[in-house]
């Protein structure tokens, strides 16, 4: 009796592990990237059932043992990197210079919660620099804006589509644009943020519609605005940090495509996955807020902060400046054939890498 039942898991398990091979972008597809922690743990534990409940003598269970320990090892590849098992890729910070310093928090508040309070004390408690707010309409605007005697330098794009989004910052913004890359609904926020020693950090946040079958059937609007700032952003010498809900997990195709295109590291390497969605239940989370930094930075401090009534948890990240330190920082590096998929992703919206604002006399 043991044996169909833990068979029929095989095939579920390595069809969930083999279907994401494909790069096709149907959001059937790709939305299998995600829950990689929850299909090692159930292999994990079909594995320990077939070597308790299965004659290890026979050839089918055999079979079995081989196709569930593959598909283990496959999405542990994934996963492993965001766990303490692994090397960091960003250095801790060793300077405590705060004028070199940058404080920062994201929040996808979840427009139908008005627990505007919970968000508020947070960001009163943890002091951030600057900090990001996703889903953010006239409602949480209002309730947002009370903290302006503090945050005086803004960007504001309420909407009702569940895409609105608001910055507020303690330091200056400069060359700010709201823009709309990829789709005429979905806002995207870019600035020059000023820091305390006069060094500018040019500063995006994102937050593209995801492939889903109540958003968008393939996930090529998500992926081309990813790409088009990962590419507007490469060998820039001035320092860059990515932030904002993608829509996508940390270990995805996609992301780690966007991390070889622009260059930039993930400070959760080798300290944690750090979930942040969804708040509400818990053996079905993963990484879905990212924040991703050039090698200027290293790292002060990150952490996943309580929940405040939305379905996202909020981030705190602190950089350093550090150019001297973070230059042996090693990311992600790009081949032909992944500059190939970039252009490919690209060119399959109607969004050019010049439509990033993005000074160029930044670049190396």
């Amino acid at each position: 009796m043991a044996f169909p039942i833990l068979a029929t898991l095989v095939v579920l398990i390595a069809l969930a592990t083999l279907v994401p091979l494909s790069q096709r972008t149907t959001w059937l597809v790709r939305d299998l990237d995600f829950p990689r922690l929850q299909i090692a743990a159930v292999a994990l534990a079909v594995l320990i059932a077939q070597l308790s409940l299965l004659d290890l003598g026979d050839y089918a269970t055999a079979i079995l043992l081989a196709v569930t320990a593959a598909c283990l090892v496959y999405q542990a590849w994934w996963i492993i990197p965001y766990t303490r098992i692994y090397p960091n890729e960003v250095k801790a910070a060793v300077s405590s210079d705060r004028e070199e310093r940058l404080r920062i928090l994201t929040a996808n508040v979840l427009a139908p919660n008005h627990n505007a309070e919970g968000l508020l004390a947070l960001i009163r408690e943890h002091r951030p620099d600057i900090f990001v707010t996703l889903e953010s309409d006239a409602w949480w605007q209002r309730h947002l804006d009370t903290l302006e005697g503090e945050y005086r330098y803004a960007l504001k794009c309420p909407l009702d589509n569940l895409y609105g989004m608001h910055v507020y910052s303690k330091l200056p913004l400069e060359d700010t644009a709201i823009q709309f890359l990829v789709e005429d609904d979905i806002p995207s926020m870019h600035a020059m943020i000023v820091l305390e020693s006069g060094r500018k950090v040019r500063m995006h946040f994102l937050h593209p519609a995801p492939p889903s079958p109540t958003e968008h059937d393939e996930s090529t609007e998500r992926d081309a605005e990813l790409l088009v700032v990962a590419r507007s952003v490469a060998d820039l010498d001035t320092p860059v940090v990515v932030a904002g809900d993608l829509n996508d997990v940390a270990w995805s195709t996609t992301t780690r495509l966007f991390r070889k295109i622009s260059g930039l590291l993930d400070p959760r390497i080798g300290r944690g996955m750090f979930n942040t969605f969804h708040a509400g239940i818990p053996l079905f989370r993963w990484p879905l807020d990212h924040l991703f930094h050039s090698k200027h930075f290293t790292l002060a401090h990150i952490q996943r902060l309580p929940a405040f009534g939305s379905d996202h948890f909020p981030m705190l990240v602190e950089l350093a400046y550090d150019r001297r330190h973070g230059a042996a920082q090693e990311g992600l590096e790009a081949d032909a054939e992944d500059e190939a998929l970039a252009d490919e992703k690209i060119a399959a919206e109607p969004v050019r890498v010049s439509d990033v604002q993005v000074r160029p006399e930044g670049r190396q």
